[in-house]
């Protein structure tokens, strides 16, 4: 890279100004006047410099200092003259574990934390080229304005179909629209931190798109229309105005889960993040020749190496595939971003050149909510997704079934019975692969809510809302509970003020007892239970109301333990040895 791309302001390469003093054998930081020795070597892993930098000295901040961030508004994309947050103290100044073994992170949010641990030498320079990487969205209200909370983490993916940049003209002209939600990953992390699971959201899913807002550049706020028909899932983001907000909002409204944050790529992150690298291991049962799409893309049989252009024609291309579907470019997609993620543990970890290259290749593709949006919040993120073994990722798409709508159908729909059952595991934090939970982590704070004691059936007070569960469900409800289960002090109440994402049960603490005891007779999960922080009085009822999950009186809403789909891990190769 030359001196001017990521230099002062005088070409000075601050590279350059690391220089070796024959006294102490350490590389040290020289600002002003001669180096000493001139000459001396840029090395790949330095050592923390011990001389100071500008702004440093007693009261002066760090770059990674907290400070209070102004709204970004995202636009062309450049180095900015100074950073305008920084970030918890002391994560520059801590000596990096130098270890090739260290756990794979997830995606280029956990390449970020790599290279800012592995190569902390230069983290004083490279923060603030980082940071004027990174693209930030206000997305008002949506998502969490802390980069981790206690419990599950669920980060939304998205990779933007616009076809900016050079090369990208071969997949459709398209320049001057913002793209779509074309490739979609929701990353589940356990709130244990010992597993994840990725589900892929295909693009051309049949949903209702929320009504939503989205911030503009002058401060203000428009209300955006959701759709008024099923409409494609990638028209959630780009299409009226809608941002990654609204993506995320539809992700929720599917799901029921909650989605803290977002990272947005587009078609030049493949390519980039794939050089950077030093290319990505694929495998093909059988050869795979792009004939009219335009890309070039011809593969062999067996194992191949792709990277920039090849990669994302790869990514992309699914003529040739078994249904020549998006489903079937899905599962390709998730074996590239496995490979990738072994790629990265087992020969990037260990090159703090590669593991800047990176990250510089990373965050000049990377949007990214204000709750992450700099190198010292992605590397706090980083961490976390960095304690989980690649064994213990999941990879899976979610359920769907063709339109029958359609007489020749080309979206889908949800899978009426395999969906529901994996968004209630999502929900429950429930690993889809077979690892062994932490001791301590055994029973979260959520499941305690069930553990203590149970009142008698008829000593249970509760009012029976509606709230987005099947016609007649809460007169239903209210029947069975009556005359099958003793719970005579129960009222219909009717359709719920607003609809819920699930079945909820809220209560006051004097009311913990009936709510385990009502929570047994109609299998809720402990998710489902909200306790208040004020007591009720004796005669006042708790509150259940009956959400989209809920089928009838008598059928459990709990998760499974496990859904028959098809699944597969990070660790496991393209190519079977």
């Amino acid at each position: 890279m030359d001196a001017q791309s990521r230099g002062r302001a005088d070409g000075t390469d601050p590279a350059d100004q690391w220089v070796l003093n024959p006294r102490t054998g350490d590389y040290e930081l020289r600002l002003n006047g001669p180096a000493e020795p001139p000459g001396a070597p840029r090395p790949d892993s330095a050592q923390p410099p011990r001389t100071p930098g500008p702004g440093s000295g007693p009261g002066a901040p760090r770059p990674d200092s907290a400070a209070p961030a102004p709204a970004r508004v995202p636009g062309q994309r450049g180095r900015r003259t100074a950073p305008a947050e920084e970030e918890t103290a002391g994560h520059h100044k801590r000596r990096p574990k130098r270890s090739g073994r260290r756990k794979a992170l997830l995606w280029t949010g956990g390449v970020l934390g790599l290279v800012l641990v592995g190569g902390s030498a230069f983290a004083y320079y490279w923060y603030d080229r980082l940071y004027g990487n990174i693209n930030t969205v206000d997305i008002g209200d949506v998502g969490s304005d802390t980069v981790l909370a206690d419990g599950p983490v669920n980060l939304l993916i998205i990779g933007n179909d616009v076809r900016t940049g050079e090369g990208n003209e071969d997949y459709g002209n398209r320049t001057n629209v913002t793209g779509h939600a074309d490739t979609t990953l929701l990353f589940h992390v356990a709130g244990d931190r010992s597993n994840a699971t990725v589900m892929s959201i295909p693009r051309d899913l049949m949903i209702d798109i929320p009504d939503c807002e989205s911030r503009q550049s002058d401060g203000s706020t428009k209300e955006i229309p959701g759709s008024t028909a099923p409409t494609r899932f990638n028209e959630s983001y780009g299409v009226g105005g809608r941002d990654p907000g609204c993506t995320m909002l539809t992700v929720e409204e599917v799901t029921g889960l909650e989605v803290d944050h977002f990272m947005m790529f587009d078609f030049n992150a493949v390519k980039t993040l794939s050089t950077a690298v030093g290319g990505v291991e694929v495998c093909l049962e059988k050869p795979l020749k792009d004939l009219d799409g335009g890309s070039g893309l011809d593969l062999p049989i067996g194992e191949s190496t792709v990277e920039g252009e090849e990669a994302l024609s790869f990514l992309r291309n699914r003529h040739g595939l078994k249904n020549e579907s998006d489903l079937d470019r899905i599962e390709m997609q998730q074996k590239f971003v496995a490979s990738m993620l072994r790629q990265l543990k087992e020969d990037t970890l260990d090159s703090p050149s590669k593991m800047l290259d990176v990250a510089d290749a990373a965050t000049k593709s990377l949007t990214v909510d204000k709750g992450i949006g700099s190198p010292g919040k992605l590397l706090t993120l980083a961490k976390e997704l960095g304690k989980i073994d690649l064994k213990n990722i999941t990879l899976m798409t979610l359920p769907v079934r063709d339109n029958p709508a359609e007489p020749t159908p080309v979206t889908v729909v949800l899978d009426p019975v395999k969906a529901p059952q994996v968004f209630g595991m999502l929900q429950e934090d429930v690993s889809f692969t077979e690892v062994k939970k932490k001791e301590k982590n055994a029973k979260d704070k959520q499941a305690k809510l069930l553990e203590g004691p149970r009142a008698e059936a008829s000593a249970i007070r509760v009012d029976v809302f509606n709230g987005g569960g099947p016609q007649g469900a809460a007169q239903d409800t209210l029947t069975w509970l009556q005359t099958g289960e003793d719970v005579a002090r129960s009222s219909n109440k009717g359709n719920a003020p607003e609809k819920v994402a699930k079945t909820r049960l809220e209560y006051a603490p004097n009311q913990a007892d009936q709510a385990r005891k009502l929570a047994d007779l109609m299998g809720l999960p402990a998710s489902a239970l909200k306790p208040g922080t004020a007591d009720a009085s004796d005669t006042e009822p708790m509150t259940l109301t009956l959400g989209p999950d809920f089928q009838k009186a008598g059928v459990p809403i709990a998760a499974p333990k496990k859904v028959d789909v098809t699944q597969s891990r990070a660790d496991e190769k393209m190519c079977k040895a």
